[in-house]
């Protein structure tokens, strides 16, 4: 008999392209992307494959509302995952200084940079290119896991608060 996956935690920065982060239990960034869904339709039809793809998954972060997030709060909730809807505020504040808040160009800017740092620490695959909205939903992921507890406190070396 296999042992079960490890929990994963997946943060979507909610989107018709939207940004995806994922997540392993010790708080470490695995993968990350950008995605084009095109149409509502085609965002929700993903959404069922994109989480069955993902074994272990426990913890869904969504940042956004209305009929982009609902796909994503929806599946997660009919699987009885830990889901939890996030405004931007709440882990910008967490995680980026107040200057770099102050306009959403700035704070996007700080967001690619935090990003990278986290990519490194985690050691995923370096981007070619790095979209703000897979930035965002790597810092989405990042807040995630340590309001999961999956963190203590920031990773050493990522230039946060």
């Amino acid at each position: 008999m296999s042992a079960p996956p490890p929990p994963r935690l997946l943060a979507v920065d909610a989107g018709l392209r939207a940004g995806l982060a994922v997540y392993g239990s010790e708080g470490r960034l695995q993968r990350y992307r950008s995605t084009n869904f095109g149409a509502p339709k085609r965002l929700k039809s993903a959404v069922y494959g994109l989480m069955n793809d993902l074994p272990g998954l426990e913890r869904v972060v969504v940042e956004g509302g209305g009929a982009v997030a609902d796909p994503w709060l929806r599946e997660a909730k009919r699987r009885g995952l830990s889901v939890t809807q996030v405004h931007a505020g709440i882990w910008r504040e967490a995680l980026l200084l107040p200057r770099d808040q102050r306009t959403g160009a700035a704070a996007k800017e700080q967001a690619d940079a935090l990003a990278r740092q986290v990519i490194n620490w985690s050691g995923a695959p370096r981007p070619t290119s790095l979209r703000h909205d897979a930035a965002e939903a790597i810092l989405i992921g990042l807040w995630g896991v340590l309001d999961a507890g999956w963190l203590s406190e920031p990773p050493q070396g990522i230039g946060i608060r």
